[in-house]
């Protein structure tokens, strides 16, 4: 089953659950806010498609970090950011049991799910 993980009020998390829901796929909705976030999962994650695909350096929360917080950015702090506020993370997050997506572009997701 399909697991897509973001928060509910997110743009583009509503566009790929429109889109989800439109071509009749399964899914599980997990928020970050509601359901939380382990770090063994946003390692998951991040060991899938590199944190630094995953962190959201365009978000609002990105902007309204302190430069103390976020230089000098390695793994380690970027996760540990993104751990501590989830809203870093670029939404949605798409599991598909064989691989991880990042984002929401219908092609893709066209192209990738059954």
């Amino acid at each position: 089953m399909l697991t897509l993980y973001g928060i509910k009020n997110c743009d583009a998390v509503k566009k790929a659950r429109l889109w989800l829901d439109d071509h009749s796929l399964s899914y599980r909705f997990h928020d970050f806010r509601a359901d939380g976030l382990s770090t063994a999962q946003l390692h998951s994650f991040a060991d899938a498609v590199g944190w630094e695909k995953l962190l959201n350096r365009s978000s609002t929360s990105w902007r309204q970090l302190s430069p103390k917080l976020s230089t000098p950015l390695t793994a380690e702090t970027a996760l540990a950011l993104m751990l501590d506020t989830p809203t870093l993370i670029k939404r949605p997050v798409l599991d598909t049991g064989t691989q991880i997506l990042i984002g929401f572009k219908a092609d893709l997701y066209q192209t990738l799910l059954p």
